[in-house]
């Protein structure tokens, strides 16, 4: 019976010439595209969400350069494999490439077991992870490669995809494909191209053909790929959906649905740390000051299953879980620095009040800096109303405290403080 290949994987570029996307870093001036035809390749971490190319553009690499070329899979990998690698690359004339995917499942014992070849040049890596390397790789090995972030496909870069997934199944099998309507296509895949050639590919094998032809609009995308989800998310297209519920339910304060969710990643492999992080991530933006005790706990649970791990560390989770899902919710502080940051960039650099400045030298004392500070504690309640912020934003309110029994405690305090200043 004859293998059959996924579309996917018959679209995979196999030249620069081919690639789509990621002009900043491949483009004529692009960083990753000069050191490529210089020859002079460092080693290197690939930081984006799945489906941008992360691993097609280490293997064009390799051809484009006639390097030998090494795959390994974090999840599936471990120092044994890199050690008989790095034994193999020794033995050959040219610098072989080294590609793990998913490297921020590596553990710290496993990354070290390449910094020395990486150091020695027998070989030149290049890491892919959908995670902040900053936090996932270790400081030796993460000082040694160049990080390039990789961005979500564009829609042009999409629709250029959905066109040669057209051409191809057009070549493969005859059949035609008639894009009307490409929303719901750009909609399911999320910048992810594998996603997007899935779901064509689906529509491609379900859909009932008219004359030879199919007429692809949202309504028949959208009904296809639902009914066909399972086989759509055979290798965990629903990795980043399924965070999502996860997410969600514990800001609609479900505990049920949270724990559910939590089961379904935890069932199928799901890194605990990755988990951990977006607990923490919630208690912030989520939760805030209506609980402070709440980013105090999930930080915990992030320390405590890194030390313990699966199968254990489930517990953990789920304890974790389960507060943040039933404890009051705030996302003023969240807003707060948003409206703060759009306030930045729509009045630029704004400057700081003279009594606000640091006055180190007799000149900048001379000149007024510092000039009127009052010294917070010198007063009644250790306070003393002034202006601290620009003229041009003065009385602006930032914060606004939710509706919750902490920051009902808040607003007295500030309205108290601040009377009608900041309409507290």
């Amino acid at each position: 019976m004859e293998q059959h290949i996924p579309l996917a994987e018959q679209l995979r570029p196999s030249g620069l010439s081919d690639y789509v996307g990621q002009e900043h870093i491949l483009g004529p001036k692009g960083t990753l595209r000069l050191a490529i035809e210089s020859g002079k390749l460092p080693s290197m971490i690939f930081w984006g969400p799945p489906g941008v190319g992360k691993t097609t553009l280490a293997y064009i690499i390799s051809q484009v350069l006639s390097r030998p070329f090494f795959t390994l899979s974090a999840i599936n990998s471990g120092v044994k494999e890199v050690r008989e690698v790095i034994a193999t690359a020794k033995q050959m004339e040219t610098t072989a490439i080294l590609f793990i995917d998913e490297i921020h499942r590596f553990s710290k014992s496993q990354q070290d077991s390449l910094l020395g070849a990486v150091e020695q040049g027998v070989i030149t890596l290049i890491g892919a992870t959908t995670e902040n390397p900053s936090f996932e790789v270790i400081s030796p090995l993460l000082s040694r490669c160049q990080v390039y972030i990789l961005n979500s496909l564009s829609e042009i870069d999409l629709r250029i995809i959905i066109q040669r997934a057209v051409n191809l199944v057009f070549k493969n099998s005859g059949l035609k494909l008639h894009i009307k309507e490409d929303e719901s296509l750009l909609r399911i895949s999320g910048g992810d191209a594998r996603k997007l050639i899935n779901a064509i590919e689906i529509i491609a094998g379900v859909a009932r053909p008219v004359q030879g032809e199919v007429t692809i609009d949202n309504e028949l995308t959208t009904r296809i790929i639902q009914q066909n989800l399972s086989k759509y998310d055979k290798k965990g297209e629903m990795h980043y959906d399924i965070i999502s519920a996860f997410i969600k339910s514990m800001r609609g304060s479900d505990p049920n649905a949270t724990v559910y969710w939590l089961a379904r990643m935890i069932d199928s492999g799901e890194d605990p740390l990755f988990i951990a992080r977006r607990m923490l991530i919630l208690a912030a933006e989520d939760i805030g000051n209506a609980n402070p005790n709440a980013l105090l706990l999930a930080n915990t649970c992030f320390d405590a299953v890194h030390k313990t791990g699966y199968p254990e560390c489930r517990i953990i989770l789920a304890q974790c879980a389960v507060y943040l899902a039933t404890s009051a919710k705030s996302n003023a502080s969240y807003m707060a620095i948003e409206q703060a940051l759009e306030m930045v960039r729509s009045k630029g650099d704004l400057p700081v009040p003279l009594p606000l400045r640091n006055a180190p030298t007799r000149l900048m004392k001379n000149i007024g800096y510092g000039e009127g500070y009052k010294y917070a504690h010198d007063y009644d309640d250790n306070f003393a109303e002034m202006d601290f912020l620009p003229q041009a934003i003065k009385g602006t309110q930032f914060y606004n405290p939710g509706n919750n029994a902490r920051e009902a405690e808040v607003r007295k305090f500030l309205k108290n403080r601040w009377k009608n200043r900041y309409n507290y």
